[in-house]
């Protein structure tokens, strides 16, 4: 046939599925294959599971090495199209495999997390570049600026100016409740000390101001969903492979993500 398209919706597959009906292609007379590229195959891969097709879905890597070996034309769906059949002839293929419905899930809500973490980081990078224009010593202030202390103390007071405009014992008193009493009037004397000495910029403070508050309440935001994830996280891994966590220095994030990256371990050989 020549090559044809479809969308990536239910008429979409339902115009696919009549058009291999046409050549009398049912489930029990075939193999469909197809490439991992993306997310977009992961829709119609279900679809034709659910129909009862077997379904081989090949590594681009390896297709790429085929069309390279094989065919000198330039890449289209046709030339794409006719390497996967010739791969799927050959049956020298990787398959890669798709993992049963829970390891799936756990994969998902760890590369979630992760992802969140990493916007997290980013979040952090931009407050520190702020802190290093306001106030720049703020960083020798605490030993992690992003710890529930120094969060609370500046969503509520962001700039050098803030700080110094309350009370000594004022500021001892939030520093003491939010740190469970590690801190006192000692470190708010020495928080007022350094604000007072700041290096810090001057001007259009306001924007400053706002942007502080806006990127802590981002932080403790996303802190707060990641805290859930890995909650969700714990109870999946301990569900479907608790021994994982047994290796030294795996804990259930860490342990998840392997899992439910590597899948089936019986895939491999030894």
């Amino acid at each position: 046939s020549e090559s044809f398209s479809f969308s990536n919706s239910i008429r979409g597959l339902e115009k696919f599925q009549k058009f291999i009906s046409s050549f009398s292609i049912d489930s029990n007379n075939c193999i469909i294959g197809m490439e991992a590229t993306g997310h977009y195959w992961l829709s119609l891969y279900s679809f034709l599971i659910d129909l009862g097709f077997s379904c081989i879905v090949i590594n681009p890597i390896q297709s790429d090495a085929f069309r390279k070996m094989y065919i000198r034309q330039t890449k289209n769906d046709s030339v794409d199209s006719f390497v996967i059949a010739q791969i799927l002839r050959f049956g020298e293929f990787s398959v890669s495999h798709f993992s049963d419905e829970d390891t799936f899930a756990l994969r998902n809500l760890s590369r979630f997390r992760f992802a969140l973490v990493d916007e997290a980081s980013d979040w952090k990078r931009k407050l520190v570049a702020i802190l290093d224009q306001v106030f720049p010593e703020y960083s020798s202030l605490f030993s992690n600026i992003y710890g529930v202390t120094s969060k609370e103390l500046l969503s509520k007071y962001p700039l050098p100016e803030d700080m110094i405009s309350i009370p000594a014992d004022e500021l001892a008193k939030l520093l003491s409740k939010c740190s469970k009493g590690r801190f006192g009037i000692d470190k708010a004397k020495e928080i007022q000390e350094k604000a007072s000495n700041s290096f810090g910029v001057k001007f259009a403070l306001k924007s400053f101001s706002f942007q502080i508050k806006q990127i802590i309440a981002q932080i403790s935001f996303l802190e707060d969903q990641i805290a859930d994830i890995e909650d969700e996280i714990s109870s999946m891994i301990n569900s479907l492979c608790p021994v994982i966590t047994s290796i030294t220095g795996i804990g259930d994030v860490l342990g998840a993500a392997i899992f439910s990256e590597i899948g089936d371990i019986s895939r491999f050989e030894r």
